[in-house]
């Protein structure tokens, strides 16, 4: 039986679906979300007419390098490596906070809309800055207003999908 709380309710319910029933679905909703971070990013860079971020590909290089496994190729090649590998570590990490959304789902916990979009939000923002800040490639503490406004409202948005996609998904 569940249980009801402030925050949400706690137990499993009747769907029947499997752990890997809803991993998959937070896979999906993971997907989703960062397809939104992605395009809120890409939206602020147009009206803004800032760049892209350097910060991946930074992760990536120094990554390789603690991992003692080379980037093959050679200048431009090499770095166009880079280049594609930098986004796709921003995939990994929205698909993947995904599929933690997913079994926690599949443990029964249930939560309130705000709530469900402000800890998946957190935990987004743990999983892409969390790395970065570990190997020195950024410091949260030096940012502006700006640098976090830029950071958090794409990351909000990822939230609010997930938390959306995975509440339709109940409901189907």
């Amino acid at each position: 039986m569940a249980k009801r709380t402030p925050l949400g309710t706690i137990g499993k319910g009747r769907r029947g679906i499997s752990v890997a029933g809803w991993a998959l679905r937070g896979a999906a909703a993971g997907a989703a979300g960062t397809t939104a971070l992605n395009a809120v990013t890409y939206l602020d860079m147009t009206v803004r007419g800032r760049p892209t971020s350097s910060t991946p590909e930074r992760t990536v290089e120094k990554l390789a390098e603690k991992a003692h496994v080379p980037i093959p190729g050679d200048g431009d090649t090499r770095q166009n490596r880079i280049q594609g590998l930098g986004p796709i570590t921003g995939l990994v990490a929205g698909v993947g906070v995904g599929v933690v959304v997913g079994l926690v789902r599949a443990a029964g916990y249930r939560s309130q809309p705000l709530v469900g979009t402000l800890l998946t939000t957190l935990g987004v923002l743990v999983a892409s800055n969390g790395p970065m800040t570990v190997l020195g490639i950024t410091d949260p503490r030096t940012w502006s207003a700006t640098d976090w406004a830029s950071d958090i409202v794409p990351h909000l948005a990822y939230g609010a999908v997930v938390k959306t996609t995975m509440d339709a998904f109940d409901r189907l």
